[in-house]
This record gives C-alpha cells, sequence and structure tokens, in this order.
C-alpha cells in the first residue's frame, strides 16, 4: 500500500463539516472508479499538548488516503490533475476549500 497525508488549512469562510462532505464526496467517487482503497477522517490539530512537537508545520487539517500501488495512485493523480475528464468530478470542491496543501506519501514495508 502507498499512503499520502494530506495537511492544509480551510479557506476563510470554509467550516469543517463543509470541508469533509466535500472530501466524502471525492473519496467515493475515486473509489467507485477504482482510484483509491481507503481513507481515514478528516481530523484537525489538536496543538496545544507537549505531544504535538512540530513547529514547523502550521497546517490545521489531516487526512490520509491510501493507494493499492503506485500504478493507482498515478492513475488518482491524473485523475484529480485534470489529465482525465472531470466533468463531474468532486474534486474542484475540495480544492475550492483548502489553502496551504502540502502532500507526504510513503509505501508500507514489503
Amino acid at each position: 500500500m502507498i499512503h499520502m497525508l494530506s495537511r492544509f488549512d480551510l479557506k476563510p469562510g470554509i467550516d469543517i463539516e463543509t470541508f469533509r462532505s466535500h472530501y466524502d464526496a471525492l473519496f467515493h467517487e475515486m473509489r467507485d472508479a477504482g482510484l483509491v482503497e481507503s481513507t481515514g477522517k478528516v481530523g484537525q490539530r489538536e496543538a496545544n499538548t507537549p505531544m504535538d512537537t512540530d513547529d514547523e508545520c502550521t497546517r490545521t487539517c489531516f487526512v490520509v488516503m491510501s493507494f493499492s500501488d503506485r500504478d493507482q495512485m498515478d492513475r488518482a493523480y491524473d485523475h484529480i490533475a485534470g489529465t482525465v475528464d472531470q466533468t463531474a468530478s468532486a474534486h474542484p470542491a475540495v480544492y475550492r476549500s483548502v489553502t496551504n496543501s502540502v502532500f507526504t506519501c510513503w509505501r508500507d514495508p514489503e
């Protein structure tokens, strides 16, 4: 499996529940198209604890999406990047809701 951690802030005027509904629509669209395996829940940072030691990343929201392999992840990227027909895509609503996006990907050990 390959996982992608998305770190981001919500744009002014976008509340977390609205974003979660946009994200859920995108996940279901991608899952139905065979472009993703699973996702976690969209979470919000809990920075006011000594357990949170990251002083460099100031993003406030996080979610992990998982792919079966590199091929599936690459096809998912093509879909969201617009190289595949997006006329009915849920991705634009997600994209318009966030700012300061950073993505980190990693592979499970064999």
